[in-house]
């Protein structure tokens, strides 16, 4: 197993790449819309999360079976769609003011029951602008995270259902940033009341059923592989991935993550049109084509481990510009596309 991450000492791919698609394609800029019909998504997955708690609640406990099941095959993609949202919420994609795309992001985040939304607004920005840099991008884990849970399949399944815990021991490494504010402390209230509200109207056995979807959505499911899908790889001349499959349909885009790196000023229902605009700066770059398959291969293939990430070397980023990039501007790219699963 790697003893840290791949030391990259060249800038991040994707300010290059997103000049380059723009010089050659302006239309692209039509695509930077905002999409105000992922407000009413939003409340739809929050109702249709809601009444799947009230009538668990009305099982009772002895269900427990069946809330598990519907947590795995409907709640776990209803909330990853909220994360979405949450996502494109963030990058100002839903409304022009900032503050209505910040309500949106707090109504998703209601059935995910813990209050995310704005605390991943600030680091994930981070992530944007720092990719790679361990003191800036929370994507990154912690070292004794990395080290605690190996390469071994096991340890590496457990990491997957506890994802979200891990997540939450990362900002205190980052430098200092303000995240304690008034929409902070709303999200927080917010879901403090919708927990309430869920255990008073649906029980306990509606609220197991909400963190059941929970920990599906982001943890041991084939939607959450799309963590791995993002920026996990042993091939590391390439440090972002795009998913290309199925279940894009309900996790609404989100698989085109470099395209999004590239543009993120383009909304999730616009990513796919930006790859047919500019096809011949993706069909060059390896690929995903099955979640399910990358989860598998991501807990059992010992090269995989928390450390198959690049860091960015800070003090030499920026130096040279990257092999894709290089390529672009020479018109030396290949054509052939190379999904990478196994």
């Amino acid at each position: 197993m790697q003893a840290t991450f791949y030391q990259s000492d060249s800038d991040q791919p994707h300010p290059g790449r997103a000049r380059a698609i723009i010089k050659a394609h302006p239309e692209v800029r039509q695509l930077m819309v905002r999409n105000p019909w992922t407000a009413l998504l939003t409340v739809s997955i929050l109702i249709l999360q809601t009444v799947i708690a009230y009538g668990m609640g009305r099982l009772g406990f002895s269900y427990w079976w069946l809330s598990l099941l519907i947590a795995f095959c409907v709640g776990a993609f209803a909330n990853h769609a909220n994360y979405v949202i949450i996502h494109d919420a963030t990058h100002n994609l839903i409304f022009r003011r900032p503050g209505w795309n910040k309500m949106v992001a707090l109504i998703a985040d209601l059935p995910n029951l813990a209050p995310g939304a704005m605390g991943f607004r600030v680091y994930h920005l981070q992530h944007h602008s720092h990719q790679g840099d361990y003191q800036w991008d929370a994507d990154l884990a912690n070292h004794w995270e990395a080290r605690l849970v190996g390469n071994t399949w096991y340890r590496k399944a457990i990491w997957l259902m506890l994802f979200p815990f891990f997540q939450v021991t990362r900002p205190p490494r980052l430098k200092a940033i303000k995240m304690w504010d008034r929409w902070f402390s709303t999200n927080l209230a917010c879901a403090i009341a919708y927990d309430v509200a869920i255990v008073y109207f649906c029980g306990w056995a509606g609220f197991l059923y909400l963190v059941f979807a929970f920990l599906f959505s982001i943890g041991l499911h084939p939607v959450g592989a799309r963590w791995i899908q993002e920026h996990y790889t042993y091939d590391f001349d390439q440090e972002t991935f795009s998913y290309y499959g199925p279940i894009n349909w309900v996790a609404l885009n989100m698989g085109y993550h470099n395209e999004h790196h590239d543009l993120p000023s383009i909304p999730w229902n616009n990513l796919p049109k930006l790859r047919a605009m500019a096809p011949e700066f993706y069909q060059n770059l390896k690929y995903h084509s099955s979640w399910s398959r990358l989860l598998v291969q991501f807990v059992f293939d010992k090269r995989y481990s928390l450390y198959s990430r690049v860091e960015r070397m800070k003090e030499k980023a920026g130096s040279q510009a990257t092999p894709e990039l290089k390529n672009s501007r020479a018109g030396n790219l290949d054509l052939s596309a190379r999904p990478i699963s196994f």
